[in-house]
């Protein structure tokens, strides 16, 4: 059975009332008063959940066990800074991109997006978009059972997020005409904190790569083909863990 998200606090020994979300999941997998499910709060808790009572929308459960399990997080942060893609591909990347491993994603407006989501007249359909990929979060994790909650930043300008401080020290930028390669510089770093940063459907403009280099990304590519921007990403956290970390990158096959 999947795990569940039931955010807390969490009171030990008390009924905690079920979100109407977590309600309807349970509702419809026919889990009835009595049974036993797992739930994890998004922070790296998990505990065995009893229902006690289920009714429309609400409900009660009883938790037991709790603790705190993060064993499939890696011990560096990766940070997928993807340009916006078209049509349902942004929803397709960060559903893998949970499930591959990444700890944060910046979903980014660059020059090339075929999508516009910035700007005053765009604020309400970014908000959407950005409670939409939220859900799409919390899904991936239940389903490859990873215990916390990827964040999510909200959608912002290429150029403001170069700006933005408190950056890890290892910034990549995907490109497919660089003259290294990305394996060849994790193979020279130790493991730590990084950005991979991936434009949209037609790639970085040479203004893009510019102004990131000046803002301390290397430029890297991924071998000699081109890959699609809903592709690029996926494989970017997977060499990253596959030389890093061959220990976790086997228990996310």
């Amino acid at each position: 059975m999947p795990q569940f998200y039931l955010p807390g606090p969490w009171v030990s020994q008390k009924p905690i009332p079920l979100t109407p979300e977590l309600a309807h999941h349970l509702r419809v997998r026919r889990i009835q008063p009595g049974e036993f499910f797992p739930v994890f709060d998004g922070k790296g808790q998990v505990a065995r959940a009893e229902l006690l009572s289920l009714t429309g929308k609400s409900g009660n459960a009883l938790l037991t066990e709790a603790r705190l399990d993060t064993h499939r997080e890696s011990t560096y942060a990766i940070t997928l800074a993807q340009g916006l893609a078209g049509g349902d591909k942004m929803d397709w990347i960060v559903e893998k991109a949970i499930e591959t491993g990444a700890q944060n994603i910046a979903p980014l407006q660059c020059e090339r997006s075929v999508i516009k989501l910035t700007g005053s007249n765009n604020a309400e359909r970014a908000r959407k978009r950005e409670i939409h990929w939220k859900a799409i979060i919390q899904a991936a994790c239940e389903q490859c059972d990873r215990t916390v909650l990827a964040n999510l930043e909200p959608i912002q300008t290429f150029e403001s997020y170069l700006k933005a401080p408190q950056k890890p020290a290892l910034k990549l930028l995907l490109s497919p005409d660089a003259p290294k390669t990305m394996d060849s510089v994790l193979i020279a770093a130790e493991p730590q904190d990084i950005v991979l940063m991936i434009g949209p459907e037609g790639g970085h403009s040479p203004e893009e790569e510019t102004l990131a280099q000046a803002a301390g990304y290397q430029l890297v590519s991924l071998g000699a083909r081109v890959l699609r921007t809903e592709t690029a990403g996926i494989v970017a956290i997977t060499t990253v863990h596959t030389l890093w970390n061959p220990e976790m990158q086997n228990r996310l096959k």
